[in-house]
């Protein structure tokens, strides 16, 4: 399923690998997983459930394949991000290491060539579900980058301790839920005068809202120990 496709999604081939799992990545974000079925599956992608089975065995399997590729999509490139701002020993500004940790998914939520709204629905319900499957899932993919993501806002924000760079890292990503994806909503509660189409404004304004958050956090670590 590679990234830049600017082809149709619809009628793929039967052969086509990447077609399926886009189809299949269009029927779990309109239905959820347990509302999902092979047969719906395979309907939308225009192909047998034989096929289905043959690529990717059962709909775990298939599930499982398609929050990989999208989550390790994001990741490394957040990755590559903090490998340039940290480079050299260099401590980066507040708000290049925000651009940094949503960027990423913004641009893929928003970039129609790569039918990112459709990962965005279903990283929504899976961050916030109960299922041990899925948590095994998000603990996987995502706790390793959060990890680096909590030690940055250490480095940048010296006087945040520990346990609020936790508290403002799982703050920030929901922002981060929220906002990957064009909903038009934004929109609809301005009468227009807020579109987030515009991804480098959208972008612009969490990292006015998130960078103002996390100095809070920093300041009232340091006034309850008394370094401020």
């Amino acid at each position: 399923m590679k990234a830049s496709s600017s082809r149709s999604v619809d009628g793929p081939a039967p052969d086509n690998r990447e077609a399926i799992m886009l189809a299949a990545e269009r029927v779990f974000a309109k239905n959820g997983y347990h509302g999902s079925s092979m047969r719906d599956i395979s309907k939308e992608a225009s192909v047998s459930q034989a096929l289905l089975h043959y690529h990717f065995g059962t709909k775990e399997k298939l599930f499982d394949e398609i929050f990989s590729f999208r989550a390790t999509e994001i990741n490394q490139e957040r990755g590559r991000h903090l490998d340039r701002l940290f480079a050299d020993d260099a401590i980066p500004g507040l708000p290049q290491l925000i651009d940094a940790l949503f960027r990423p998914t913004v641009e893929l939520g928003h970039d129609p060539d790569r039918f990112g709204n459709f990962f965005s629905r279903i990283l929504a319900a899976s961050a916030n579900s109960d299922d041990p499957h899925t948590k095994t899932l998000i603990a996987e993919h995502y706790d390793g980058i959060a990890l680096r993501f909590i030690g940055a806002f250490q480095k940048v924000l010296p006087g945040i301790s520990r346990d609020d760079a936790v508290w403002a890292y799982m703050f920030s990503i929901g922002v981060g839920m929220t906002m990957m994806a064009r909903t038009g909503r934004t929109a609809r509660l301005s009468n227009g005068a807020c579109d987030d189409n515009d991804v480098e404004l959208l972008l612009s304004k969490i990292n006015l809202f998130v960078c103002g958050g996390l100095a809070n956090l920093a300041a009232a670590t340091g006034r309850q120990s008394g370094c401020a």
